[in-house]
């Protein structure tokens, strides 16, 4: 699948996001409850993959990543206790959930998409998800396309950074 298409399917999916949940944004839910939301009205446009949110598998394994451990080592006044315990549960890498992959499972070849998404509420900056971005697009993992959405909470507007390969 083309860029062009994905793009097209991506916004078309969060324009349905924003019609018909608002009432998400103006309560200031959760990202996850978000990227749920999004994830079902993408596996819609992407009838021929899975859509999964926060699925750390690759194949029968884990999903690791070596070099953002080392990255994030560096940040000082982490503050999101979620990352905090990740860096120290994995000694060697750390385990990583995309917010939302389209791919099919168990079939490594097949990865298309990832999507990290951030609100604009989040005092976390996005360098963190764009890494995960960049990495999961190189070997072994090879997604085609990577994304980041900043969803302006206040605006009604996404910001759509991409990254295709």
């Amino acid at each position: 699948m083309e860029i062009d298409d994905v793009k097209e399917k991506v916004e078309y999916g969060m324009r349905l996001l924003r019609d018909n949940d608002q009432d998400l944004f103006e309560v200031n839910v959760n990202e996850r409850t978000i990227t749920h939301k999004l994830a079902e009205y993408l596996q819609n446009q992407f009838t021929d993959y899975n859509v999964d949110c926060e699925y750390n598998r690759y194949e029968d394994t884990t999903k690791k990543l070596r070099s953002i451990k080392n990255r994030v080592l560096d940040i000082t006044n982490l503050e999101d206790f979620e990352v905090k315990r990740l860096i120290w549960a994995d000694k060697e890498a750390i385990t990583i959930y995309p917010d939302i992959i389209i791919h099919t499972r168990r079939r490594s070849y097949n990865n298309l998409l990832v999507i990290e998404v951030k609100k604009s509420s989040s005092n976390i900056d996005k360098d963190f998800d764009i890494s995960k971005i960049k990495e999961l697009m190189e070997p072994p993992y090879n997604y085609k396309y990577g994304l980041f959405l900043m969803i302006d909470l206040e605006n009604v507007r996404t910001n759509y950074e991409w990254f295709p390969k």
